[in-house]
């Protein structure tokens, strides 16, 4: 298999699979090793989450889950449920996160919480805004909009910074909810204590009809939401895509390079690239390994000579504004806008609206070496978004969303060795 033959052939499962069931491979030992229930392609396994509560995070052994006005821990993979509390919300929880310590940060539309201790308590945190002041969610026009204060596109917000695990992510809003700002939020202690890092300005195309105005008014570099933040250790520097489209008040998408003064608390972003939405830099996915950037094109909008400029490219930290120093990598042919590389696995999602897959999954065993693409289509047409690094049994987790946003199911994929 080589990436040219892959790159004009599709992988379907088998047309006589009326469902998930049928595709189980009762005689292949490593497929029973792997989950009893699971599903296989040639080059990983796959299967739904099994019923319980909804398991919107997960972390070595541990996974969050929510339902049926609870919140749940699980400390082996999702197999039981020791921990829950009661949490009338519980179906609107937008984000959550496991931090090194055990810690737990969770959301809701326009609420984030903290729980030290297993759930056994938690409590609300108050976001501080940029001037150290409390931030806090704008009164909504309609009180059934308020709009997305913590959704985040991405699924990995945890990262070493100077030897202290960081907590960074930006909302991806303005799409259902209501009209939001949008922001990049942080922590250092664990959860403790969340910050803004960076506020985009005043996007007239996504406001409500009465006071007040959402964003910041002194930034003028605006965005619709935040595709993807990440971390660099190479460099010591985080940077974040953005999207959509010049609505004729500017262009949204824009990457971002930030600094952290942990001595001083203090950020230091500058935006690196504007474009419209026909272009590689409306990304997502963003990685950093081995001194590399990687990423996927989320490219549409006016096509230019029919051509998008979309796929999975790679270059070195300081030739990202430069296009002429790109690689291209693979090109799956249509918008996505989530990645995640880990141990030389390449595992990313098609955008289902925009795509002839029903359910895309992009696929390298090998940092992009080969490639192949896979329709899971039992699924129906789905998006894959909020990627999950493995868990203790090996196994990536993400949403898979009605259209590109809504929420529907959990998939999680186990490489094959």
């Amino acid at each position: 298999m080589n990436s040219s033959s892959l790159q004009d052939r599709r992988h379907f499962l088998s047309a006589t699979a009326a469902s998930l069931s049928s595709l189980l491979l009762s005689n292949d030992a490593k497929a029973k090793a792997a989950s009893p229930d699971c599903a296989s392609t040639e080059h990983f396994w796959y299967r739904p989450m099994p019923t319980g509560p909804y398991i919107d995070s997960q972390r070595d052994h541990k996974a969050f889950g929510f339902g049926e006005g609870k919140v749940f821990l699980s400390e082996d993979c999702g197999k039981s449920w020791p921990h829950s509390a009661a949490f009338e919300q519980a179906d609107h929880i937008t984000f959550s996160v496991i931090l090194k310590n055990g810690n737990i940060v969770f959301a809701t539309e326009t609420k984030l919480f903290l729980s030290t201790d297993n759930l056994q308590t938690h409590r609300e945190i108050i976001v501080k805004g940029l001037n150290g002041e409390d931030y806090l969610p704008h009164s909504p026009a309609n009180p059934q909009q308020p709009g997305w204060y913590f959704h985040p596109l991405d699924g990995e917000h945890c990262f070493v910074v100077d030897g202290i695990e960081m907590l960074i992510w930006g909302n991806y809003c303005n799409v259902i909810g209501g009209p939001v700002p949008v922001n990049i939020y942080y922590s250092t202690d664990s959860g403790e204590t969340v910050k803004i890092a960076y506020s985009f300005g005043q996007n007239p195309k996504f406001q409500q009809k009465v006071p007040p105005m959402l964003g910041n008014p002194k930034n003028a570099s605006i965005a619709r939401h935040i595709h993807n933040v990440t971390f660099n250790p190479a460099e010591n520097a985080f940077y974040a895509c953005t999207g959509d489209i010049d609505r004729g008040h500017g262009n949204e998408c824009h990457w971002l390079r930030g600094q952290y003064s942990g001595l001083d608390d203090e950020w230091d972003w500058k935006v690196i690239m504007s474009v419209n939405s026909n272009s590689r830099f409306k990304s997502g996915g963003i990685n950093f390994v081995d001194g590399k950037c990687y990423w996927i094109a989320d490219a549409n909008g006016p096509s230019i000579a029919n051509r998008y400029d979309r796929g999975i490219f790679v270059c070195d930290p300081k030739d990202i504004t430069d296009p002429a120093k790109h690689t291209l990598l693979f090109n799956p042919m249509f918008e996505s806008a989530n990645m995640l590389i880990q141990d030389g696995v390449m595992l990313a999602t098609h955008c289902a609206p925009a795509s002839t897959y029903a359910c895309g999954i992009i696929y390298s065993p090998d940092m992009g070496k080969t490639w192949a693409q896979y329709d899971l289509k039992e699924f129906g047409p789905r998006s894959g978004c909020r990627i999950h690094r493995k868990n203790s049994d090996g196994w990536f987790r993400m949403d898979l969303r009605k259209g590109w946003i809504d929420r529907a199911e959990v998939l999680f994929i186990k490489p094959k060795e």
